[in-house]
């Protein structure tokens, strides 16, 4: 007998049931393997639908034309299209489509480094003499989150109306009038620093550290433009698409004698390989946009702003003494 005694813990010979719940569990709650290979919406198969049956189709025509008609079985079709030279590419086109989604990542990740130094910067080094003093403080802090906002909407070409309840009634209506509103934005940045610094609230080391960092903003912007407005070059994009119906509506010709009327679904396989190898990097190559597969700049926004909240929320050092770069 144990030496210690548990109430409600003695020893049961009763045997529980055998546990058939895997099966329940895999169905309801599938892998994320699953999940990922199941998934439609994100996913390019809507996108070259159309294509795949196309070929598909295509297929199964040649092989009724083949059984019922006249010979086609012709292998040296296949030969005429090199797959490695297709292969090169279609490896061109998504390195390509993906090194300006990643430069696309990299400069908004400079714009949120930028902004956060900028803005904790302005609001530790800038000194303070009065209420009025620190509300343009925080006005000029908030500048910097919509500077963001601004260029999310510039480079996706978007009506600027989310800047309205941001911003002041003159200076919403200022940019009406201008066609790049965070390059203005940033130019009131630039006259707010300045006209501190001739008040003596910002040293003149302060003031240049501050202009760095708002130019590396404003280049942040520029090469974002430059992904925007550089696309993949008209001819390379038609003659790629042309060399992938090539090669889909020439693999029936090759491949009907062996695999008959299986030569249709695996011509949609190859076609759904190739098309969908293609439209990736179609999809990826304009990063900033709304799609799935485009940069979360809503997020990267409201991130921002709520870091810019938690800053001016954070006491300030009034006197000169106590601020950074003094």
């Amino acid at each position: 007998m144990s030496r210690f005694f548990f109430p409600g813990f003695h020893r049961s010979k009763r045997q529980l049931p055998p546990d058939h719940s895997g099966v329940a569990k895999f169905l309801l709650q599938p892998p994320q393997w699953l999940r990922l290979a199941l998934r439609l919406r994100g996913s390019v198969i809507p996108a070259i639908l159309s294509e795949v049956l196309f070929c598909g189709v295509f297929g199964i025509l040649v092989t009724a034309i083949d059984l019922y008609v006249i010979n086609l079985h012709w292998p040296v079709l296949g030969s005429l299209i090199p797959p490695i030279v297709l292969g090169l590419l279609l490896v061109f086109r998504t390195n390509t489509a993906y090194e300006r989604f990643w430069e696309g990542r990299r400069q908004w990740g400079n714009i949120v480094n930028s902004s956060r130094s900028l803005t904790r910067l302005m609001w530790t080094a800038i000194d303070e003499n009065s209420p009025e003093d620190r509300q343009a403080k925080i006005d000029a802090v908030h500048l910097v989150g919509i500077f963001a906002i601004a260029t999310k909407q510039h480079l996706r070409g978007e009506p600027f109306a989310e800047l309205e309840p941001l911003l002041k009634p003159h200076q919403y209506k200022e940019l009406q009038t201008v066609q790049n509103v965070p390059l203005r934005i940033a130019l009131w940045l630039e006259d707010y620093l300045h006209h501190q610094h001739r008040r003596g609230h910002l040293s003149l080391y302060q003031l240049t550290y501050m202009d760095e960092l708002l130019v590396q903003l404003v280049d942040a912007m520029g090469a974002c433009e430059r992904i925007l407005k550089t696309p993949m070059p008209l001819a390379y994009a038609i003659h790629l698409k042309q060399l992938l119906f090539l090669y889909c509506l020439l693999l029936p010709f090759q491949l009907v004698d062996n695999l008959v009327w299986w030569t249709g679904p695996m011509v949609g396989l190859i076609a759904f390989t190739l098309f969908g190898v293609e439209e990736i990097g179609i999809e990826i190559e304009n990063p900033f946009g709304r799609d799935l597969n485009d940069l979360p700049l809503d997020a990267i926004c409201l991130t921002m702003q709520q870091n810019i909240n938690d800053l001016i929320s954070a006491p300030t050092h009034r006197h000169r003494s106590a601020q950074p770069f003094s």
